[in-house]
């Protein structure tokens, strides 16, 4: 127990710090209290999300399942691109055709460019355009499904289930077509910072209007973009709508200011007639993210120390059975933090507990770690940087007759 508290007292003085503040603390002064939350949402599901580490800034109901209409065709989307070849074609069939509106009016057997459906999809949200998408990836609805089904939980969405391609109101032996706030933020989280399609989902989803021709040549259509918070805010990125009558008004929506991206999911945000409750809230909880967080440097400046070695002996002390390693924090100047006003970061070092020689060089001894709100956000291990000999029988015999060979020299 004295060996461990020694290590304690030498590991506060390893964590002296060349800032003035203490490392709990990341703001010029402590912020007391909680900022005033979002107040009022119309949706019964709403959820802020940090884009970048993936964090829930704010959280209505975000875990309660419900339907998610058309914000299903994110997930359509990302998909078709992923999995899309060049200028490939895809053919009506008469299950697409039967589709209920909105719809962008295919006929049976009528041949369209897959790309241009993309735009149908996400700008107008043509419900026939997302089965033609799905079948001309999967083959059929339910083999599309299912690869919607196998990338949410692949992107650690637990309460998802896709049924269709494009959200209309669906119920199968397995669920109900539905999502969470939460899961319907992790993927559009993916669609605009992860998916190596990012930057063709991002300019499908900003475009106003597109004009496209099925492959014959002989129907043209047009399609305008009816994402209105794209003209909303300074720095809105993407977006999606959707409706039903079982999921209500429904939307996901990104703004990017600075540094900083965000995700805003709604479900169940209001029925007719209450179709703009969704850009109020949306607007709302994007202000919100705005004013209460920024990112911040949090990295601490941290010195070596010295630890002891049971059994050790390095040569700056090979008379004592109390050798000491040098160690230090692996890590690189600078660590930047979305944080609200009302928190902070703390630090957490986790040593062996008993150092044991021998000892090399760069091994691992413990690790220092970067706490939010109790999560560990980053961490960095702390190494030897020296090689501590183990002080045994062996040892001393080699000493032994290595000084009997110097004196006879």
């Amino acid at each position: 127990m004295k060996k461990w508290m020694n290590r304690r007292v030498s590991l506060l003085i390893f964590m002296c710090l060349s800032a003035v503040q203490p490392v709990c603390q990341v703001r010029a002064e402590e912020m007391t209290g909680n900022p005033d939350e979002p107040a009022g949402l119309y949706a019964r599901s709403a959820v802020l999300m940090d884009a970048d580490s993936g964090r829930v800034l704010f959280g209505k109901e975000e875990d309660t399942i419900r339907p998610m209409a058309s914000t299903t065709k994110i997930m359509t989307c990302i998909l078709a691109l992923e999995n899309m070849t060049d200028q490939q074609k895809v053919k009506v069939s008469d299950h697409a055709v039967c589709q209920p509106k909105v719809r962008l009016g295919v006929k049976g057997g009528e041949d369209f460019y897959l790309k241009d459906l993309l735009y149908s999809l996400m700008l107008e949200s043509h419900n026939d355009s997302a089965v033609v998408i799905a079948e001309g990836i999967a083959e059929s609805v339910e083999a599309f499904a299912q690869l919607m089904n196998e990338k949410a939980e692949e992107l650690g969405c637990k309460d998802t289930y896709f049924i269709t391609p494009n959200g209309l109101d669906a119920q199968d032996e397995k669920g109900v077509h539905s999502t969470t706030a939460v899961d319907l933020s992790r993927i559009m989280k993916y669609c605009i910072m992860e998916s190596p399609k990012k930057e063709e989902f991002l300019a499908i989803t900003r475009t106003k209007n597109y004009s496209f021709q099925n492959v014959k040549g002989d129907r043209r259509f047009s399609c305008n973009n009816h994402n209105a918070f794209l003209t909303m805010m300074e720095g809105a990125l993407s977006g999606k709508t959707g409706f039903t009558a079982d999921a209500g008004y429904c939307y996901v929506g990104a703004l990017r200011s600075g540094e900083r991206t965000y995700i805003v999911a709604l479900l169940a945000c209001g029925w007719p007639n209450n179709k703009n409750y969704k850009w109020k809230d949306t607007r709302k909880l994007m202000e919100y993210g705005l004013l209460e967080y920024e990112y911040q440097d949090v990295w601490q400046k941290t010195t070596q120390a010295q630890l002891p070695v049971e059994g050790g002996v390095s040569p700056a002390s090979i008379c004592s059975k109390d050798s000491k390693v040098t160690v230090k924090v692996e890590e690189e100047p600078g660590l930047k933090v979305l944080l609200g006003k009302h928190e902070k970061v703390e630090t957490r070092i986790k040593m062996e507990e008993h150092i044991k020689a021998p000892v090399k060089r760069g091994q691992t001894l413990g690790k220092m770690s970067y706490l939010l709100n109790g999560e560990v956000i980053k961490s960095y291990n702390i190494t030897a940087q020296e090689d501590i000999e183990k002080r045994d029988y062996v040892w001393c015999m080699k000493k032994m007759f290595r000084r009997i060979l110097l004196t006879a020299y």
